[in-house]
């Protein structure tokens, strides 16, 4: 069984979170651009999927695992509703609801990070 480095995962997701507020924002700003469609990130479990964990040496009789950098594909999102008279896609209250999402992904994600730290704390004072 591979070693996971918490911390490497937690900032590999923070990162995705980034690029998919990032993807959300940018549908919010175009929300009346005419043709404009709305973009979504790709989910974070096929980036995980795509990712490695691998043991590799780096001097005699030590090992350290570590996760490939993987890239985030932005991809125009389908359609759920209808598209408006202006060939846009956009639905703001679709958005904000992604937005939500992120902020609650981030705030678990910190949240996870900050009580294993504690917990490593804990474990060094001893």
């Amino acid at each position: 069984m591979d070693p996971v480095n918490l911390f490497d995962l937690a900032a590999q997701q923070a990162r995705w979170l980034s690029v998919r507020q990032n993807a959300i924002a940018g549908n919010v700003a175009n929300a009346n651009t005419p043709g404009y469609r709305t973009n979504d990130i790709e989910p974070f479990e096929r980036v995980l999927d795509r990712s490695r964990v691998a043991i590799a040496s780096t001097q005699t009789g030590h090992l350290s695992g570590g996760a490939t950098e993987a890239g985030y594909a932005i991809r125009p999102e389908d359609p759920k509703h209808a598209v408006l008279p202006s060939d846009n896609t956009v639905a703001v209250e679709d958005e904000l609801m992604k937005a939500g999402e992120v902020r609650r992904s981030f705030e678990l994600n910190t949240a996870i990070v900050k009580a294993f730290h504690r917990m490593i704390m804990l474990s060094t004072k001893a």
